[in-house]
């Protein structure tokens, strides 16, 4: 790893990411990262910050590159791969974390065949991320392993075997923070009506939180306990829990997630134009 020259076409906070997990890790060294960014500022910033080489020519990055990372906004990819087709070495790998854009697309676009899909997402930004990934058929196997090095310096990698999988994760864990976010937000939101000031309404729910998952870390390593088993477990009869879980439920509160994630999975779909998109009925995401 410390001696592959990789580029990132987008240098946008997850490609920092990226760029700040691999010097971490020790994985790379700053003079084999090439930040490629079409605004200047933003490259030498990364430069700065971090003493990558800094380039505002997409095509001129990649020339030497043994990876080239795709982390650009889905509505510039099109643009991109027209700019960079037929530019990549042969024996480079290209690591796109673009959501929606298929392995077909991107082969196609730039004429390559040695492809990585992946979804990360935001928590990738401290190494607290998850990311799903899939090698197209052409990537080797170290060529996959050095995926999944770059990978791991976001945090947790699961590799899958079907690609309808990425879409799936963006959806869920690659759009998962920001549910958490909302959730979080709604119940800080509430503290303060209450009259907690919103400081100490924070500190509350952060902590909850925290708290929870790693209860539930903690005893899923002892025995492989279903959550609901835990939200059980504080839900006494005729209590608080029950009676707060009771207005979640008559609210809609699980088919308002289930259909919320499916519109994000039906816009992953939308974004790599390959797949038909369903809308389902309420009845088809109802739960008992």
């Amino acid at each position: 790893m410390l001696d592959k020259k990789i580029a990132f076409i987008g240098s946008g906070a997850m490609g920092e990411a990226m760029i700040a997990g691999l010097l971490r890790d020790g994985l790379a060294r700053p003079e084999a990262l090439l930040a490629a960014d079409v605004r200047a500022e933003r490259v030498a910033e990364l430069h700065e910050r971090y003493g990558v080489i800094s380039q505002t020519d997409n095509a001129g990055a990649v020339a030497a590159a043994d990876v080239v990372i795709l982390s650009v906004k889905p509505q510039r990819l099109t643009e991109v791969l027209h700019a960079l087709k037929g530019r990549i070495p042969a024996g480079a790998l290209v690591l796109s974390i673009v959501a929606g854009a298929t392995i077909e697309k991107i082969g196609r676009g730039l004429g390559h065949k040695a492809v990585v899909r992946s979804m990360p997402n935001t928590p990738a930004q401290i190494g607290q991320g998850i990311t799903v990934w899939i090698p197209s058929a052409a990537v080797s196997q170290e060529q996959q392993e050095t995926a999944r090095m770059i990978l791991s310096a976001l945090g947790e990698q699961v590799m899958v075997d079907d690609e309808n999988y990425l879409d799936m994760a963006t959806a869920l864990s690659g759009t998962g923070p920001a549910y958490v976010f909302l959730f979080m937000e709604s119940m800080i939101d509430a503290g303060v009506h209450m009259g907690f000031s919103r400081r100490v309404a924070e500190q509350l729910v952060v902590q909850t939180l925290i708290g929870s998952v790693a209860y539930y870390q903690k005893i899923n390593q002892q025995d492989d306990v279903h959550v609901a088993a835990l939200r059980n477990q504080v839900t006494s009869p005729g209590g608080t829990s029950a009676e707060a879980l009771y207005y979640l439920e008559k609210a809609g509160f699980r088919t308002a997630l289930s259909r919320a994630i499916w519109a994000a999975y039906q816009r992953s779909l939308e974004l790599g134009k390959e797949k038909p998109v369903h809308i389902p009925e309420k009845n088809e995401l109802d739960t008992d």
